[in-house]
Order: C-alpha cells, then sequence, then structure tokens
C-alpha cells in the first residue's frame, strides 16, 4: 500500500490552518452552510417538478395528492405553477443566507491575516528585511491575500453548495433508479484523477505567479521612490525594460495557469457528458414501465449534475492559489520574531555605556564586521566613532539598540548586559537619528511626537523644533505644524527632513543619543544653528556620533578611530593628533583645504 502523497497532506494541513481562523466566525460560518444546504435540497425537488409537469400534460384536472382527503382537491394544473414559485422563493432564500454571511466569514478571515501579516512585520528582525526586498513584503499583504479570498470565499461557496447539489441529485437519482445511477458511479474515479492531477500544477503555477507579482511590486516601488534618481540619470528607459520584463513574466505565468485550465475543464466536461450519454442510452433502451414523467424527472436530474461537477472541478485551481497564497502568508507568520528575553525594566537610567570584547558576523556571512571592540563612555560623556566606509561605525550604533543580536561580547547599560533589558524598556532609553530620515505621510507635529511620544503638548514639540532650528521653516508652511508633509517628507528638502528627524530625537529626551551622519544632509547655516543646539541637548546625555563633522569630533570625550571592524586608534582630538597615526593622516587629508570653510567637511 503506497504512502499519501506528501505535498497532499502539505495542502490539506495548510488549508485546514487557513480554516483554523474560520473559528472566531463559526457562529455564521454553520449559518451559511445551513444557507448552502437550502439551496443544493431546492435542486431535485425542482426537477422532479417536471414529473407532474408531463404527466399534467395528458390530464391536467389530475390531482397531486389523490389519497389525501385534505389535499385531494389540489389539482396539477395549479399545484406545478405554484410548487415552481415556493421552491424559487426557498431556494432564493437558502442562497442569500449562504452567500451573505459566509461573505461576511470570508471577509474577516482575510481581514484578520492581513492584521496578524502586517503585525508579524513589526516583531521581525532586521535580519528578515536585509533578506526580503520591500515588494515581495507588500506582495504578500495585498496580492497573495487576494488569492487566500479565493480560497477562502470562492472555493468554499463552491465547495458547499455544489457538493450539497451534488449529494441531493445523486440520493434523488438513486431513489429513482439505483441501476442507472451505479453507471454515473463509474466516471467518477476517472474525475477524481483529473482533480488530482490538475491540482498539482495548479499549486506550483500559482506559487510562480505570486513570486513574479512580487517582482513586479518590487520594481514598481524601488521606481516611485528613486523617481528623482530615474530622472537625473535617465534611467526611464531601463525602468521601463525591468518593469516589462517583470510584468511580461508574470503574463506568462498566468497565461500557463489558464492553459491548463482551458484544456483540463472541457476534457473534465468530455468524460461527464459521455457518462450522460450513456445514462440516456440505456434509459431509452431500458425505460421499463416507468412513466414518461418519471423519465423527464430523471433526465433533467442527471443533466444537472454535469455543471456542479465541473465547477466543484474548477475550484481545484482558486484552492490551490488560495493554498499558495496562505504557504507565503504562513512563512512569514512562522519567522521568529525579534529576540526578546530580556526581563530587566528600568525607569530611568544614567546612560553609562561599556562595551566589552564585542564581535559580531552578519548571519550568512563568514567575515567579522567588528572584532574584539571594547570602550567605555561615562554618563554624560560624547563618544565619536570615524573610520573609513565598512569599517564598522554604523553596525555598532545599531547593535545598541539591540536591532542585531550579538553573540560575543557585552553591551552594558548602567552595569546591566542590554541583552537583559525587554527591548521596548531599552529602547525608550535610546534616540536615534539616522543619515536616512523616515517620515510618515502624515502632519508635522505627529512626525516629531511618534510613536511613545505621541499626544506630547505642542508647546512640547514647537520647543523640540526651536531646539533643532526647524520651526524656523514650520512657520512658514501652510498649515504650520498640521502640515502633511508628504509619503517620506517628499514635500520638504533634505535638510528640512534631517531637522524634523532631529526635532524627534530631541522630544524623546533619552538619556543615550546616537547620531549616525545626522547633520550630513544639511547646509552650512543649518548646521551651525543644529550643532549650537546639539551641544546643550548632549549635556547630561551619553552621545555616540558616527561620522559627525569637524566640530562635534573635536569636542568628544573620546574618539575611537576604526578599520576593519577594529579600534585603531583612541583618544580625545588633541591625543590623536599628537599620534601622528591614522587618525592624524585622516584629518591632514579631508582637512587639508579647510582653512576658508572649517565645519563643512565630514569625516567618514
Amino acid at each position: 500500500m503506497s504512502s499519501p502523497d506528501p505535498r497532499a497532506q502539505s495542502t490539506l494541513k495548510i488549508y485546514l490552518r487557513l480554516l483554523g481562523y474560520v473559528r472566531p466566525y463559526a457562529g455564521m460560518f454553520v449559518m451559511s452552510i445551513v444557507g448552502f444546504l437550502i439551496f443544493a435540497s431546492a435542486q431535485p425537488i425542482l426537477a422532479y417538478i417536471l414529473k407532474y409537469f408531463v404527466d399534467g400534460l395528458s390530464n391536467p384536472e389530475a390531482s397531486l395528492f389523490p389519497n389525501n382527503p385534505y389535499l385531494g382537491h389540489l389539482q396539477l394544473l395549479q399545484a406545478v405553477p405554484l410548487m415552481i414559485v415556493i421552491i424559487a422563493v426557498w431556494q432564493g432564500i437558502g442562497s442569500f443566507i449562504g452567500n451573505y454571511l459566509l461573505a461576511k466569514v470570508s471577509l474577516g478571515l482575510i481581514h484578520d491575516l492581513r492584521v496578524a501579516l502586517f503585525n508579524k512585520l513589526l516583531a521581525l528582525p532586521s535580519r528578515y528585511y536585509d533578506n526580503h526586498n520591500s515588494g515581495h513584503i507588500i506582495s504578500r499583504i495585498t496580492f497573495n491575500v487576494t488569492m487566500v479570498t479565493g480560497a477562502a470565499t470562492d472555493a468554499i461557496k463552491v465547495v458547499f453548495r455544489e457538493g450539497l447539489t451534488v449529494v441531493f441529485l445523486f440520493i434523488s437519482l438513486v431513489w429513482m433508479n439505483w441501476k442507472l445511477t451505479l453507471v454515473m458511479l463509474a466516471i467518477l474515479p476517472l474525475i477524481a484523477l483529473m482533480v488530482s492531477s490538475s491540482s498539482k500544477k495548479f499549486r506550483k503555477q500559482s506559487k510562480r505567479i505570486q513570486s513574479a507579482m512580487g517582482d513586479v511590486t518590487h520594481v514598481a516601488s524601488e521606481t516611485v521612490q528613486g523617481f528623482r534618481v530615474v530622472r537625473s540619470f535617465g534611467g526611464e528607459e531601463y525602468e521601463e525594460n525591468r518593469f516589462r520584463v517583470a510584468s511580461q513574466s508574470n503574463t506568462d505565468r498566468q497565461l500557463k495557469m489558464n492553459r491548463t485550465g482551458s484544456v483540463y475543464t472541457p476534457m473534465l466536461q468530455l468524460v461527464t457528458y459521455t457518462g450522460m450519454a450513456i445514462v440516456m442510452f440505456l434509459v431509452l433502451y431500458l425505460r421499463g414501465d416507468s412513466s414518461a414523467g418519471e423519465l423527464v424527472a430523471y433526465i433533467t436530474m442527471a443533466g444537472l449534475l454535469p455543471k456542479p461537477i465541473r465547477q466543484l472541478s474548477e475550484v481545484s485551481s482558486t484552492i490551490q492559489k488560495g493554498v499558495a497564497g496562505a504557504e507565503s502568508i504562513f512563512e512569514q507568520l512562522d519567522e521568529d520574531n525579534e529576540v526578546d528575553q530580556g526581563t530587566v525594566n528600568i525607569a530611568k537610567v544614567s546612560g553609562r555605556l561599556e562595551v566589552q570584547h564585542l564581535s559580531f558576523t552578519y548571519p550568512g556571512t563568514e567575515q567579522p564586521v567588528l572584532d574584539d571592540i571594547s570602550f567605555v563612555v561615562e554618563a554624560g560623556q560624547m563618544v565619536a566613532l570615524v573610520g573609513r566606509s565598512g569599517s564598522g561605525k554604523s553596525t555598532l550604533a545599531a547593535l545598541v539598540p539591540r536591532f542585531y543580536q550579538h553573540a560575543h561580547g557585552q553591551i552594558l547599560l548602567d552595569d546591566t548586559p542590554i541583552q537583559d533589558f525587554t527591548l521596548r524598556n531599552l529602547r525608550q532609553h535610546i534616540a536615534l537619528v539616522n543619515q536616512q530620515v523616515t517620515l510618515f505621510n502624515d502632519t508635522v507635529a505627529n512626525n516629531i511626537a511618534y510613536g511613545d511620544l505621541a499626544g506630547a503638548p505642542l508647546e512640547d514639540i514647537q520647543a523640540a523644533a526651536q531646539q533643532a532650528y526647524a520651526d524656523e521653516f514650520i512657520v512658514k508652511m501652510p498649515n504650520g505644524y498640521h502640515t502633511l508633509v508628504g509619503e517620506n517628507g517628499v514635500l520638504l528638502s533634505g535638510g528640512q527632513r534631517q531637522r524634523l528627524a532631529i526635532a524627534r530625537a530631541l522630544l524623546k529626551n533619552a538619556p543615550v543619543l546616537i547620531l549616525d551622519e545626522a547633520t550630513s544632509a544639511l547646509d552650512t547655516e543649518s548646521e551651525r544653528h543644529i550643532q549650537d543646539a546639539l551641544d546643550s541637548v548632549m549635556n547630561n546625555r551619553t552621545t555616540l556620533v558616527i561620522a559627525h563633522r569637524l566640530s562635534t569630533i573635536e569636542k568628544a570625550d573620546l574618539i575611537l578611530v576604526m578599520d576593519q571592524g577594529r579600534i585603531v586608534e583612541r583618544g580625545t582630538h588633541a591625543q590623536l593628533l599628537e599620534m601622528n597615526g591614522y587618525y592624524a593622516r585622516l584629518h591632514a587629508r579631508q582637512f587639508k583645504d579647510d582653512d576658508a570653510v572649517p565645519h563643512s567637511v565630514e569625516v567618514c
């Protein structure tokens, strides 16, 4: 005896897990099935009424219930039309209950899946975003979920409505003539074999379609976000070709799936109608003592079977699309959350930061990015990290708020390992300003007072903006602090976006401040004003400055010179110049022409 197909088991497992999301809507789900039961029960009754119609052609005054003393007067002339109307009403009620309630269940299920998927994105570690492009991530929430909608809505509706219709029709056919019905049952194994074969193809093709759709979304997303670069460097033709290739790939895969369905459906229909032809031959050949009405009713019921059987067979492609979509969704939902095993929650820390023998290698790579890093920053002090690109400065900054998990060495905040803090509590003590500013399509005030800062008084927001030298351009905007900034602050200049990000960090008022090239997008005048603000803000705050400008580097309590993941020199600005080593050479090379504009060049 052969073992079950593992792929079939996987499909069933995924689909059952998908249906597990229906549990909160169990009541409506059961009622929708009752509605489809009502609808399906009307099909054979409607066909059986034809028996009375045909019999009534020869004697319309005949009684419908000749042996019933109460209904014996009801003639076929009145009864047949009346029964047709009653059955139509009965069928309509069942159809409404089934379709409407199942739609509510399905839409609720899709909403729950989308929310679960989006919430999972907020809990995934940084390495997940490093390894997956944004187009495929967004495609899961949009396109893949619509595939699940088909499996959860259309498929279930067809399975129950048409499936119950087939069951009722078969029961009625067996009751009327079981011998003829056995002939029709003989074709079922062939139908099952065809459905099984096509299901495997639909599943494989659906996964390829979803992957291709992710590529389409990715290309479109990149082009929209980088439209200025595209236009500046004449990339229109390149992007047109790139999008055309991605879209054509998706189209070709869609066509291939449609071709499979277009071949499969007529073949199944041929098999079904061949069985029908054999049955009709036997009815004509072996009519026996059955009345004309009974034969017409039987043939009509048998004739009603191909349509629901065909729809049941076609639902396989819908289910396989949904299962493929659900599989990709569950893959993301099953990803491990950001590691958070900490239990320490401290209301306020002084900000003393100590790094002990820290080494770090990105997952999936072999070359260490940080190698045996050690230093101490006392509360309120400022440490500056300088070095060429790729020396590990930004990685070190990312490890402090645990955007990545280090395995070797320790990072201590107030003598407590940062792994012991809960992630939320740790990050409440840290304010971060990156070179790449992220703003949301919201008001200026809401972008400054974001997340835990939401609901901050407008006076505090304005004070932070004034410190960041942002108030001077905010008050000139159409609606001041209530002006929408556009997607990622598209309506603002680079310097303005950077100042809003600094204002956000100032409003947070955290004891640890990380500035990762925080003033790189500012002009000289704006930088000078912000530098004055940062000088006052850095008081009583532990500040980690990465590749900052000369004025900040000179004032740092400690400068760490990094190269290839190691600290090659350390000391104050004056001490490092006296060493006449790596830092002195870097300083001489980058600031040899600095007499005219001493504060306009970055250390990188």
